[in-house]
């Protein structure tokens, strides 16, 4: 119970900033939420390692925190950059394979990151636990990761919608057909 107090800050903070991040998107496009979630999310992990030797829960809390918070933004963004880049007619399956390859890339970094930091023990008591070295690394790895997102994110090239509103299409074939009588 105790943790799942302790994480419920951060989870609210995600829900609190997704309505922000989709403000950004409609003004600015999805491209750019995504690049600024991925930024905050990078930040997190980088204020992590200066804290980790601290120790304190509170700082934890802070961490995740920001992390959430550059998570809350960049959620929304991804279906909404797929959604304008696919035919209508595909966005379900864009979505749906959007979904796989986040679980994917969520197992994988987790494995990764799990033996970065098995390598990275100190003896206590008998027992191989992760030093704060192994977490730093950890942590640098997340930032890294996130800079390398944000980068990446500004990079998507920007089309024109292939998705027309309807009733622009309408209006614009009234007028040809106005022009040509």
């Amino acid at each position: 119970m105790a943790m799942g107090l302790w994480m419920a800050p951060s989870g609210l903070m995600m829900m609190i900033m997704s309505p922000v991040g989709a403000k950004l998107s409609a003004a600015r496009g999805p491209k750019v939420t995504l690049a600024v979630g991925a930024l905050i999310i990078s930040l997190g992990y980088g204020l992590a390692v200066p804290m980790i030797d601290g120790g304190s829960t509170w700082s934890l809390l802070a961490v995740t925190l920001v992390c959430n918070t550059g998570v809350g933004f960049a959620y929304g963004a991804m279906p909404a950059l797929i959604m304008g880049a696919v035919p209508q007619s595909e966005t379900a399956s864009a979505n749906s394979f959007n979904t796989l390859m986040r679980s994917i890339g969520s197992s994988l970094s987790a494995a990764v990151i799990g033996v970065v930091m098995a390598q990275m023990t100190t003896d206590f008591g008998g027992h191989a636990l992760t030093s704060a070295g192994g977490f730093r690394a950890a942590m640098l790895i997340g930032c890294g990761v996130a800079l390398a997102a944000a980068v990446l994110a500004v990079l998507i090239p920007v089309r024109a919608s292939a998705r027309k509103d309807p009733l622009a299409v309408a209006t614009a074939e009234s007028e040809v057909t106005t022009a040509k009588v």
